[in-house]
């Protein structure tokens, strides 16, 4: 992968606020509970699941919280957005139309499975340490297909992916709603793929595993959280660039972030508006360089980490080599036990 790569990675936006919220869940037209529905708050590490009559309940107190999805197989998926404004509701979940997934059966363009699930691999888990140590349990599950004429690999999946990282001591649900690379050169007689751009977006759920308190794995996820994007976002909220290690230069001479950062007093739903002047390069204590720019007049930050607009904000370098291996749920550090 090259420096000039781009990822956009699609999260939901969040707010946070001290209360719980309930509900009933039930198929839409026989009207009974689904039982075990997943219910979780996007790209978290909070959830649960609904009991035998439906009802779910789920806490949200001073952490990071985000859209609330409500999931079950064969069902298409619920969102909720709103839900400070109500409580104690139903929520209907219609059956998921598969005529589409029944026709998307791959052919010969080129490229074998294996080889494109190697390409996939690389481009969603990443291919640091801990994507590496990245295992997706249900491979069988992703449909792909390469594109020849536009040079571009397209993944989509039957079913949830059941993600283990190892290293980072997560076991992740992400339902994956698309995933596309573009190449910048191919060489098939060579395998050779030169990466342009990156866009995936879904919803993810994060669960501790049994190591996760073990100071390995504690020490690992500080590794990956510092001179992430979401260390970077989180800094850059609080006006703490320095003291959290990062430099700042243009045409390769040092320069003040503030001087190409207006960053406005935080809002009434707690985000800061930020605007970039232009193309600056990032350092992370000297060795890891990236590059942010953008393509929007203006973005907001929350105190999480979280930025919207998503597109139009774009990072290279090693930030923007970053990946789900290397990613950690929005309420890191905002938990007891990582602190």
């Amino acid at each position: 992968m090259i420096s000039k790569t781009y990822l956009i990675i699609f999260l939901l936006p969040l707010f946070c606020v001290s209360q719980t919220f309930t509900g009933r869940v039930v198929d839409k037209i026989t009207q009974q509970p689904i039982e075990t529905a997943a219910v979780y708050f996007d790209n978290t590490t909070i959830g649960t699941t609904t009991d035998s009559n439906g009802v779910f309940s789920i806490v949200y107190t001073d952490v990071v919280q985000s859209t609330l999805v409500i999931s079950y197989l064969g069902y298409e998926k619920v969102f909720i957005s709103d839900y400070r404004s109500q409580n104690n509701i139903t929520i209907e979940l219609v059956e998921a139309d598969n005529a589409l997934s029944e026709v998307l059966i791959e052919y010969d363009d080129g490229l074998t499975r294996r080889q494109k699930l190697r390409l996939f691999r690389k481009e969603f888990l990443g291919t640091s340490e801990f994507g590496k140590s990245c295992k997706i349990v249900n491979e069988d599950d992703l449909v792909l297909k390469y594109d020849k004429s536009n040079k571009a690999l397209y993944v989509s999946s039957n079913a949830v992916l059941k993600i283990k990282n190892k290293a980072l001591q997560y076991e992740i649900s992400y339902d994956l709603a698309d995933f596309e690379v573009n190449y910048k050169y191919v060489n098939l007689e060579t395998k050779t793929f030169t990466t342009h751009s990156v866009v995936y977006f879904g919803t993810s759920f994060y669960k501790d595993l049994n190591k996760a308190e073990k100071s390995k794995t504690i020490k690992h996820r500080d590794h990956a959280f510092k001179g992430s994007v979401q260390h970077f976002m989180r800094a850059l909220f609080h006006g703490s660039l320095d003291e959290d290690g990062y430099m700042f230069a243009q045409k390769r001479f040092t320069v003040n972030p503030y001087d190409f950062f207006t960053i406005y007093d935080t809002d009434a739903f707690g985000y800061k508006t930020v605007m970039l002047k232009e193309k600056l390069d990032i350092y992370y204590k000297v060795d890891q360089g990236s590059v942010i720019q953008t393509s929007v007049p203006k973005f907001n930050v929350d105190k999480y980490g979280n930025y919207s607009p998503i597109v139009g904000v774009y990072f290279s370098g090693v930030m923007g080599n970053q990946r789900v291996g290397d990613t950690l749920p929005l309420d890191y550090r905002f938990n007891k036990s990582e602190n």
